[in-house]
């Protein structure tokens, strides 16, 4: 009887905890999937231009994201800091922690922006189409102004999540999609009066989209309870460096770990590349689709990281490894079910990038579903991984999994499809596999290692399960 009762309780701890993470995850997902839109939208719009245009802004872009993903890593510590101090009851800290942030951000954005204004010189070190980057370097140098807001903002939302409210956060990122499909109509193409910039155009509408949505987050943290009581943006002073020191310890491996994944797909797209324009281009569709399902599982990923820091500020580690455990499920369940799309459907999903009916397209979408047939493994295993990461990240561990996703991507996933691709003569599936062995490997690890730390700190604690 007794071993029942104990059954029914973890039960009911587990599926509280899973309406926790899922309450919110769902605004923190549609955040992300909201903020892969605006790139989603530029693409399309800017296609209108010209293939010319379409290829100066994919240089530009990826220039900008590159950049903004590595400081939006950093800023990242925001999360664990603010949400272990909310979950300890602390409210000092908090509002320190995010005036740090906001100097952080200012600090990386300066640097940036001078490499952003000079792209012109490594982009022709990269032996670059001329006429591309001239393409690119009027789009980046419109939309680089916008990349200080941008950071500021991620700052802001960061602390407005950890606190786990963040369904302004979601509201704001709505409204900045409909301004910036707005702007690129008003701006690209002369409409509402505005002169016709082209491209160059699509670069000030992102950056007058970027001011705007830290605008309304500043207002808001600023004027609504209960964000106004932490004073974050009454009390901007000179670097606090006790706090600005622990938000780079933590923020930086953070960094550090999304730039190794960023740099390892884009390896994979150069060498999948030097197979040709078919390969190159199913795998941009491919790898694209992988990319917007991805937006799920990070997002709960944030989640987890936010309830697992609240849980570790509570002092109540048991709690916090539930939280973990439950965001790795969920995760695990969503991913399944975009790999079995994946492999039932193959033709659906290239159908919405391609006339698979046009016997042009034929070799492409062949490639295409060769891909998405691997990407359906790929999807469980990555879906893991960023969930794991980002419950490390609520125990402020982060030095160390970036070493081991340093271990995973470079040492084990990128040799793997370097063999598989050129060593076996797989191609392009073979840099997938290589994809697919990297990812396995990192979320053995992390996951391996949120299992130990939170098994060490009940140990050592031996907090109450509720």
């Amino acid at each position: 009887m007794k071993t029942i009762v104990t059954a029914n309780r973890h039960i009911h701890i587990l599926r509280n905890e899973a309406h926790e993470v899922t309450l919110l995850s769902l605004p923190i997902v549609m955040t992300q999937l909201g903020q892969i839109s605006n790139g989603f939208i530029d693409v399309i719009m800017v296609g209108r231009l010209g293939s010319p245009e379409l290829a100066g802004a994919a240089l530009g872009n990826a220039t900008y994201f590159l950049f903004a993903l590595i400081g939006i890593g950093i800023l990242l510590a925001v999360g664990p800091m603010v949400s272990q101090a909310y979950g300890a009851g602390k409210h000092d800290p908090i509002g320190r922690t995010v005036r740090q942030a906001l100097w952080l951000a200012t600090l990386l954005s300066l640097p940036v922006l001078l490499i952003m204004w000079n792209a012109k010189l490594p982009w022709g070190l990269m032996q670059q189409d001329a006429a591309t980057i001239e393409y690119a370097e009027g789009y980046l140098q419109a939309s680089m102004w916008g990349f200080l807001p941008f950071m500021w903002f991620n700052a802001l939302r960061n602390f407005v999540e950890a606190i786990a409210r963040p369904i302004p956060v979601t509201i704001i990122i709505v409204m900045g999609i409909l301004l910036n499909i707005a702007a690129n109509y008003g701006l690209m193409f002369g409409n509402f009066g505005l002169p016709r910039l082209g491209l160059t155009g699509t670069g000030w509408a992102t950056c007058i989209v970027h001011w705007f949505m830290f605008t309304c987050i500043a207002l808001y943290v600023a004027t609504k309870k209960p964000y106004r009581s932490f004073g974050v943006l009454r009390k901007l002073r000179t670097p606090d460096f006790g706090y600005f020191r622990e938000l780079l310890q933590v923020g930086l491996p953070i960094g550090g770990s999304i730039g190794l994944e960023v740099t390892l797909f884009s390896a994979t797209a150069f060498l999948v590349g030097t197979f040709g324009a078919v390969p190159i281009a199913a795998h941009q569709i491919a790898i694209q689709c992988a990319a917007i399902t991805y937006m799920v599982p990070l997002g709960i990923g944030l989640a987890t990281s936010v309830r697992v820091g609240q849980n570790i500020g509570a002092k109540n580690p048991a709690a916090a490894a539930i939280s973990g455990y439950t965001g790795l499920g969920l995760s695990f369940i969503f991913m399944s079910c975009t790999a079995l799309l994946f492999l039932i459907a193959p033709n659906f999903v290239a159908g919405i990038y391609l006339d698979i009916n046009d016997p042009a397209n034929l070799t492409t979408t062949l490639q295409v579903v060769s891909l998405l047939g691997i990407a359906a493994i790929f999807q469980l295993f990555d879906g893991v991984q960023a969930t794991a990461l980002g419950a490390l990240r609520g125990l402020k561990d982060t030095r160390i999994p970036m070493l081991l996703g340093f271990i995973a991507y470079w040492l084990i996933g990128m040799p793997t499809g370097l063999g598989l691709g050129f060593g076996l003569d797989m191609g392009p599936e073979g840099f997938w596999w290589g994809l697919v062995v990297g990812l396995f490997a990192a979320s053995i690890m992390f996951t391996y290692r949120f299992f130990r730390m939170t098994n060490q700190l009940r140990i050592s604690h031996s907090p109450p399960l509720t």
